[in-house]
């Protein structure tokens, strides 16, 4: 099994900038495989960015440029960091572990707000 848990989220008006940080506890031993996913009002869950099992990064063709996803094995912990925010980019946004077994876990969640 695999707990993570987010933190970071909060209000910010478009334009600025916040850190969403997911630190995981369990059978996880690298943080490849860990991402960032989002879900807004009334729309699919979708990717934002993760760390594939072999190390590389991905990206949504919305957010590249802006975030940027990045982590730390030794705590088993990962960071989406998110600059110049807009409107469209509010969601509850959510980390996931997918094992080598493609069994994927999630965390509670944590809201962004874009608004002014």
């Amino acid at each position: 099994q695999v707990q993570l848990v987010e933190s970071g989220g909060g209000l910010v008006q478009p334009g600025g900038s916040l850190r969403l940080s997911c630190a995981a506890s369990g059978s996880i031993f690298s943080i490849n495989g860990m991402g960032w996913y989002r879900q807004a009002p009334g729309k699919e869950r979708e990717l934002v960015a993760r760390i594939t099992s072999g190390g590389s990064t991905n990206y949504a063709d919305s957010v590249k440029g802006r975030f940027t996803i990045s982590g730390d094995n030794a705590k088993k912990t990962v960071y989406l960091q998110m600059n110049r925010l807009k409107p469209e980019d509010t969601a509850v946004y959510y980390c996931s572990y997918r094992t080598l077994g493609l069994t994927t876990y999630w965390g509670q969640g944590t809201q962004v707000t874009v608004s002014s």
